[in-house]
């Protein structure tokens, strides 16, 4: 079995197909486990403006022996995309670990949303003391410590890329297409498995907006525009005017970061149903509506903040649609979230068939908000020997998806059946009548929706343990439950605050 990721996800779902007496290998490309909670002070290469299509990914894929020996030990390789050529790496050993594996979102300062007694793993407690809410490096080393001591570390190869997966017609085994950065050099390998479990998370591909104007202020200004994928330090934005184009967790933690840093902070908001809060915000946030278009001077001016020794913001101007106008913008940052992307899938995307239109084969289409066809957001309806843990947002994240990965792990281990195809087709197209299309589609932020998906899980998987003689699959504690309901009614008297 292979597992793409080693955060929470594949960490989880690595420790229960391992349980079962399962060959596992997972296959990492950061250095260490831990996802999105692992601080790397790097950060990723611009992504472009507006953002790629979602099966081009947050890296250059390799095709399959694509690389020559330059004779300084740097992979020297180059791939095409939309019929642009892209180099994969520079010849900086440096540069190429970055385009290799592009570092995560994780900021020194960022801590969970969640409460770790709500946010916690069924193979371990958190250490003795951990308070509710607690710091990145925290969380990263619980997720290490589940990896090390249930055996998921020693099967797993990190520095490993995954670049390609896929399966000939008739064939039953998954072709595994891997590179692994080894001293400046690039390794590929291709292996086989009986069934991949894709656990690679949401926070890979940057959304960016096609607002008029970005690209342009972006090419002037390239170091005055970031996504927040690549902010690490309130520090860059000390005594300047930022506007943060977003009004989810993101834009919340930067500003909450860089009050009393900035000068003058923004926070731009086109109203979405998944919007925090202004209640939620730092008092001195301005909280603007809607961008319609970025205006930028003809010509590069040397005040740019760009250039070393000056302090002064762009010439440019940030056009609302209520008409309202911002000038002296140092700083622009898109907290605009993320796409979904599988570029090591690409069979399975498509960049030009929209959502409505998805046929059974496709994962992913062109508006990158969604993954199609999974049987309860976790098996491939076509091919369940394909599974995805981790796709569903607004959870308790590291809970949910352990019950995800143990349902894994017993259909893979032949502990649990799943329907037919023809009835989990069924059951995907009700979904999608009575939730829609679109990202909600794997929202569960609606009062209780958790509680009745894990119902679900347990019930189904259920249903087979007493016939082949397994112990049954244990749900939510009454006390996750209590406590779970008292965060709601808690969030609840403090979004009433702000209408």
């Amino acid at each position: 079995m292979a597992v793409v990721g080693a955060g929470i996800s594949g960490v989880c779902a690595a420790v229960y197909l391992l349980k079962y007496d399962l060959e596992v290998k997972v296959f990492e490309r950061a250095s260490v486990a831990g996802g999105a909670w692992h601080f790397d002070p790097r950060v990723s290469d611009d992504p472009t403006f507006p953002s790629e299509a979602p099966s081009v990914g947050d890296y250059v894929r390799s095709l399959a022996g694509q690389f020559s020996d330059a004779g300084d030990d740097i992979l020297v390789a180059e791939t095409e995309t939309n019929g642009t050529t892209h180099p994969l790496h520079t010849a900086d050993e440096a540069a190429l670990s970055v385009s290799f594996s592009p570092p995560g979102p994780c900021y020194a300062g960022l801590t969970n949303n969640v409460p770790t007694h709500l946010m916690v793993s069924a193979l371990a407690p958190w250490p003795t003391g951990t308070p509710p809410n607690t710091t990145q490096d925290v969380i990263e080393q619980y997720v290490q410590a589940l990896a090390a001591s249930h055996g998921a570390h020693a099967v797993t190869e990190y520095d490993t890329r995954v670049d390609e997966i896929s399966k000939a017609p008739g064939q039953e085994a998954w072709a595994v297409r891997t590179l692994r950065l080894r001293g400046g050099r690039v390794e590929e390998q291709t292996r086989r498995f009986d069934a991949v479990v894709v656990a690679s998370g949401h926070y890979n591909l940057p959304r960016v907006p096609g607002i008029p104007g970005l690209k342009d202020w972006k090419a002037l200004f390239p170091a005055q525009v970031i996504h927040a994928k690549q902010y690490r330090t309130p520090e860059t934005f000390r005594g300047r005017n930022v506007l943060l184009i977003g009004a989810g967790t993101s834009a919340l933690d930067i500003c909450r970061e860089s009050e009393g840093i900035a000068n003058k902070l923004y926070q731009s908001t086109r109203g979405g149903q998944f919007d925090i809060p202004a209640v939620m915000m730092p008092p001195s946030v301005e909280r603007v509506g809607e961008v319609e278009r970025f205006h930028v001077p003809s010509e590069r001016t040397i005040t740019s903040p760009d250039l070393p020794g000056h302090n002064a913001p762009s010439a440019g101007e940030v056009i609302f649609r209520d008409g309202t106008v911002l000038k002296d913008i140092h700083h622009i940052v898109v907290a605009t979230g993320y796409i979904t992307s599988y570029p090591f899938l690409p069979q399975f995307h498509s960049d030009t068939v929209l959502a409505h239109e998805a046929g059974p084969e496709l994962l992913v289409t062109a508006e990158g908000n969604m993954v199609h066809n999974l049987h309860k957001d976790i098996f491939f309806i076509d091919d369940p020997t394909l599974s995805f843990v981790g796709v569903p947002y607004h959870t308790a994240t590291f809970s949910l998806f352990d019950f995800q990965a143990q349902v894994v792990a017993r259909v893979l281990a032949g502990r649990a059946i799943l329907p037919s195809t023809e009835a989990m087709r069924d059951e995907y197209q009700r979904r999608v009548r009575d939730e829609g299309l679109g990202r909600g589609f794997h929202s569960l932020k609606m009062a209780g929706r958790e509680i009745e998906y894990v119902k679900e899980l347990v019930d189904w998987v259920n249903r087979d343990a007493a016939r082949l003689g397994i112990p049954p699959m244990l749900g939510h504690a009454k006390s996750w439950i209590d406590e779970y309901w008292a965060l709601r009614e808690k969030w609840k008297a403090l979004f009433s605050t702000s209408k």
